[in-house]
């Protein structure tokens, strides 16, 4: 018992440092509730509720480049909300054989994104840059983006932040502050639901959960001091590696025999 509480805050503290330099915790956590035995679909909702801590302090760091889109924001949180119960209740009614077949997917898929996000958001920015003016139809189509980004949130947390900066960038915005700002407020709103979902539901780990979240909080604390040695180019090797190794790993293991 000791040693898997060692091992979850372990995973927890490097997800935090991981999270605070270069994104990609998830790739750590989850697998790692998943190893000391919690079944995927809790391990999915435990590495939601022990991620939200981090994407609500770092909301609210962001509170005063936030102030400058006060208008989009209700627009913004209510389709967030929407989107994480949807994701969420299609977790909940995802057959557990079912979800484990899905895992290794749901991690390339994660995987890719952290890879080539850059340069998605890049070519996202340059398209929209000439079409600022978007008509009623463009609106509409932006709000079932984003009602999509946020239902994938809520179903799989790993690669969220990533899936929402595409979107804002998609959306037309330019400042790297006020998008990290916007999407950390996204992936609260879409966590704070689905918690809430899965609390009532019964499906989140609390004591693994709480031990990853501590250390999550410890890491990010760390890696704040810490943050000018590292090397947020290794650090992103670092994720880019593992998070590949974890997605051969469950391919071979679910598909493996």
């Amino acid at each position: 018992m000791l040693y898997e509480w060692l091992f979850l805050f372990g995973a927890g503290l490097l997800g935090g440092v991981i999270n605070s330099v270069a994104g990609g915790g998830s790739f750590i956590t989850f697998p790692a509730l998943l190893v000391v035995g919690v079944p995927p679909i809790s391990a999915n909702a435990t590495n939601t509720f022990a991620s939200c801590a981090g994407y609500l302090s770092g909301a609210y760091a962001f509170r005063d480049d936030l102030q400058a889109h006060k208008q989009e924001l209700p627009q913004l949180l209510l389709i967030s909300l929407i989107g994480g119960i949807l994701g969420a209740w299609l977790l909940l009614q995802t057959p557990e054989a079912l979800f484990r077949e899905a895992i290794p997917w749901l991690l390339l898929f994660a995987t890719v994104l952290f890879i080539f996000g850059g340069q998605i958001n890049s070519t996202l920015k340059k398209l929209t840059s000439t079409h600022r003016h978007a008509s009623v139809a463009g609106h509409l189509l932006l709000a079932l983006v984003l009602l999509g980004v946020c239902a994938y949130g809520g179903f799989f947390n790993a690669g969220l932040g990533i899936i929402a900066l595409s979107y804002l960038a998609l959306a037309g915005h330019t400042n790297i502050n006020a998008m990290n700002g916007l999407k950390l407020l996204i992936s609260s709103a879409v966590s704070l639901i689905a918690i809430a979902l899965f609390i009532y539901d019964g499906v989140i780990a609390w004591h693994e959960g709480l031990i990853v979240l501590v250390g999550t909080l410890v890491g990010g604390y760390v890696a704040a001091h810490v943050s000018k040695r590292l090397s947020q180019r290794h650090v992103r090797w670092f994720v880019i590696l593992a998070s590949c190794g974890i997605t051969v790993y469950f391919f071979m293991v679910t598909y493996g025999h």
